[in-house]
């Protein structure tokens, strides 16, 4: 558990690096080709692709910056953001973290698993709860770079986190946070955590 908490402050400081300031009205208009996939306000109908929408601005542009430098593959995304600057990349990120959040719904079946999980961890196995860096509503900590998770949908927040657990995804960082804590969670566990989070808000 300590290591954990070690982990969480060393995060904390690596992620306090200061970066551009991003321009929302700017970014509404870089965004536009972005809305093919993921809403024109950031609000994705496709479960698969991730709603950015009210999404931590920190976070947002940590992932383009990732994603266009080849540190995080994501297919859907490639050559995407290679004609695009760092004050691009701000002001769409500013553009989306503007934006209000849509919320869905949580499976019945799952929810109190799924909540059980958000909230309690599995501190047997070293797992804190995910409202240590994601906030009890999932509105996750901006100032940090810890991503808003409330409302995400489903289906895309299991492959993230069975990525984490897999390897496939590694921009967590060298602590490995979210790698760690993916290592912990079933299929089902999976399952169960991400339905409560398209639901919680």
């Amino acid at each position: 558990m300590n290591k954990v908490i070690v982990s969480l402050l060393l995060t904390l400081g690596i992620t306090g690096m200061a970066h551009a300031a991003g321009d929302a009205k700017a970014g509404q208009a870089k965004a536009a080709v972005c809305g093919a996939c993921h809403g024109p306000d950031g609000n994705s109908a496709a479960p698969n692709f991730p709603k950015l929408a009210g999404q931590g601005e920190r976070y947002l542009l940590k992932q383009m910056k990732d994603i266009k430098a080849g540190n995080r593959t994501v297919l859907e995304m490639t050559g995407l953001l290679n004609n695009l600057s760092d004050q691009d990349l701000a002001d769409i990120a500013a553009y989306f973290s503007s934006q209000k959040g849509s919320v869905g719904a949580a499976d019945p079946k799952v929810v109190a698993r799924g909540e059980a999980l958000f909230r309690g961890g599995k501190l047997d196995q070293g797992m804190p709860a995910c409202t240590g860096c994601h906030a009890p509503d999932g509105s996750g900590n901006a100032a940090a770079g810890f991503p808003h998770l409330g409302g995400q949908h489903a289906q895309y927040v299991a492959k993230q986190l069975t990525d984490f657990r897999e390897g496939n995804r590694t921009n967590d960082g060298d602590s490995m946070i979210m790698r760690g804590i993916a290592a912990k969670l079933s299929n089902k566990d999976i399952e169960a955590v991400s339905s409560y989070i398209q639901g919680l808000h």
